[in-house]
């Protein structure tokens, strides 16, 4: 059965249109949700607006959206208002250009779709826009109104169809300067920089997505079903967590390479050690089996 569309429009570019359709690429639909309940009676609670001044709920009819422009002062807008502000929908994502992938930045990447023809008529339209954007490397920058908002889009070739990424617009996007300027600059270079390369060797691997567990969904649903049979939960003791004092120490011990001045032994220390004592054993073995002669 075909997922259900989130949105249905035209992709258009030049005279070359087709009727296409946006379906999520990710969803949070077997998360756990919670409702907010009353301790004392286990009813569930319903959200309540209240005026700030006189403290009396306010019905859902009389409730607006407000645009503070001063310390309590409202410019009130209307749904209607709102809704005749949205720049006119035309249903239609127009391609406007088409750039290499890695000037888009990755920080202007926003929630995924998929991005596929809806009928065959309009299907080799759209296949001769995908296999262009493919065989030119590029992707396509479109625009269109989505979910009530002015949205641009990124259009990069998947398979047989594009994936359709929502694009941040500028003034949305922060600089990395602002977490990266205090970071201090270190010149990593001998033993340090080879350690940690070693790390990074020993744990390379293609990337599996079915390989990271929700470790936290799944601990709720197992704390929810010990719950349900009654047993009583302890909290998790805080773990421990020593402070790293000799930087090289801790990468040699990553890294599995432990100093003899240590006190501790590499792997490959202990397993050549091991091997010489079963040696000795090996040779000492036939003279204790050797039969003893009989007294005179």
């Amino acid at each position: 059965m075909a997922p259900r569309a989130n949105w249905k429009g035209t992709l258009k570019l030049g005279f070359l249109t087709c009727p296409v359709a946006l379906y999520t690429a990710v969803g949070g639909g077997d998360e756990i949700h919670f409702n907010m309940v009353n301790r004392r009676t286990g009813h569930r609670l319903r959200r309540l607006f209240v005026d700030s001044e006189t403290g009396e709920p306010v019905e859902r009819d009389q409730q607006v959206k407000g645009y503070e422009v001063d310390a309590e002062r409202y410019i009130v807008l209307t749904e209607e208002e709102i809704e005749a502000a949205i720049p006119d929908s035309t249903k239609t994502i127009e391609i406007e250009a088409f750039v290499p992938r890695d000037q888009v930045d990755r920080v202007a990447i926003d929630r995924p779709y998929y991005l596929a023809p809806t009928d065959a008529v309009g299907a080799e339209a759209f296949s001769v826009i995908r296999t262009a954007c493919e065989k030119a490397g590029v992707v396509g920058i479109g625009r269109t109104v989505l979910f009530r908002r002015d949205r641009v889009l990124m259009l990069c070739p998947e398979g047989p169809g594009f994936l359709a990424n929502l694009l941040h617009f500028e003034y949305e996007m922060r600089d990395e300067a602002q977490a990266f300027d205090d970071i201090p600059e270190f010149k990593i270079t001998g033993e340090m920089l080879d350690l940690a390369k070693h790390i990074i060797g020993q744990k390379m691997g293609a990337f599996d997505p079915a390989r990271f567990e929700d470790r936290y969904e799944t601990a709720l649903m197992e704390l929810i079903r010990a719950k349900q049979r009654g047993e009583t939960i302890k909290p998790a003791a805080a773990p421990k967590r020593g402070k790293v004092v000799d930087l090289l120490a801790a990468l040699r011990e990553s890294a599995g390479v432990i100093p003899a001045k240590s006190g501790r032994k590499s792997a490959a220390t202990s397993a050549s050690k091991s091997s010489a004592r079963s040696k000795t054993k090996r040779k000492a073995a036939p003279a204790a089996r050797a039969p003893r002669r009989k007294a005179g």
